[in-house]
């Protein structure tokens, strides 16, 4: 969000997700893409907020519709996303959705019955009542596609990968989920699957197969020159057009955030500016509470923060006992197996997806005395 050169949208697709809804009373009549299209259980029994969030009118659609719109100035549009918005939850089977299931017209027009956010002509309308989550939809699937986006649309995208060790962020985003931080982000319950890994997994996986990304990986040599490091698919040489294999680890940013930085514009085509690292000054900050606003409660560190600086000690390593004792001396005994649960049931996928994580030659940063 330092970069005036770009149009950043913060989880757009959590609207859709989570809110969607349809009047209680009377009879309303919908087109496929006015329809609500929320997948998440989590709003299920809770009208009130759905409407109150001011996102229960989006659907996938109309979320590529501001997405679009967010591009219209020629910006090049940086979406930071959470990839389980994408699918169905708890590996159910996919199904498009039915906002995107209209006939194409205008950017990337196709003859198949997929339409981007600027399509205008519908396939179907119908009368609708009040009904509960409206998934399933009742619409086709894609071969091997995980998500309810046609495989075309996300073919408009640079997908890259942020990972981050379970046994952080399982136990970070369950504190989201009980007192007194659940009054503030308005999430009263842990739900596993909003862990996310196995749907990164899936997404990454349906990408690289499908060569929407690699089969080469982003690489950093010691000089600064984008490489390829290896890749997948057999290939074996020459660079390719097609996005790099980009999987970015939590703590090697942390421990390296110049030098991750850096590699990462290079494997997305951006010139690197060290100002990206700092954003201390009133309109960063104003910029960064309006986007952040939406999910209260989950994002106040960044909210407070005003740069991005390596760790002066690298994370202590902690076996899976001290871990537990942890997690029991914060969450109780009950919360502690919870997190636990979860953390096993994702480092598989977590250790998978590292072996493709970008690396870069770490540089010595010295004492900071600010660090905390």
């Amino acid at each position: 969000m330092t970069r005036k050169d770009l149009a950043c949208v913060h989880e757009p697709f959590g609207d859709a997700f989570y809110y969607g809804y349809i009047e209680k009373f009377g009879i309303a009549i919908f087109s496929n893409r006015d329809r609500p299209e929320r997948m998440s259980v989590r709003y299920e029994d809770d009208e009130e907020t759905r409407r109150a969030s001011g996102f229960g009118d989006s659907t996938y659609a109309t979320i590529f519709d501001r997405i679009e719109r967010e591009g219209s100035e020629g910006k090049r549009v940086f979406i930071k996303d959470i990839i389980h918005y994408l699918l169905p939850p708890d590996a159910k089977p996919p199904q498009i959705a039915p906002s995107l299931m209209l006939k194409r017209r205008g950017i990337g027009t196709k003859t198949n019955g997929i339409v981007n956010g600027n399509g205008h002509s519908r396939e179907n309308s119908t009368n609708s009542l009040k009904e509960p989550r409206p998934f399933p939809y009742g619409t086709r699937s894609e071969p091997g596609n995980p998500t309810v986006i046609p495989g075309e649309m996300l073919k408009q995208f640079h997908f890259t990968f942020l990972i981050r060790d379970p046994h952080y962020s399982i136990p970070s985003y369950y504190r989201c989920t009980i007192p007194p931080l659940d009054e503030v982000t308005g999430f009263f319950r842990f739900y596993p699957s909003e862990a996310g890994y196995d749907e990164v997994r899936r997404v990454f996986d349906y990408l690289v197969t499908t060569g929407t990304v690699g089969p080469y990986f982003a690489g950093l040599s010691q000089n600064g020159a984008v490489k390829a490091v290896n890749s997948m698919n057999g290939a074996t040489d020459g660079p390719s057009a097609i996005p790099d294999i980009c999987v970015i680890d939590a703590d090697d940013l942390l421990d390296n955030p110049k030098e991750m930085i850096e590699a990462y514009c290079q494997a997305v085509g951006m010139d690197y500016n060290p100002d990206m690292l700092h954003w201390e000054d009133d309109d960063n900050q104003r910029r960064a509470k309006e986007a952040f606003e939406k999910w209260r409660g989950f994002h106040e560190d960044a909210i407070d923060s005003t740069e991005l600086r390596a760790r002066t000690h690298k994370k202590a390593k902690k076996t899976e006992d001290e871990f537990d004792r942890e997690w029991t001396q914060k969450y109780g005994l009950k919360g502690a197996n919870i997190i636990r649960q979860s953390v096993d049931e994702n480092m598989d996928t977590y250790r998978y997806l590292k072996q493709f994580a970008l690396q870069v030659t770490p540089k010595h940063h010295g004492y900071d005395p600010h660090d905390d």
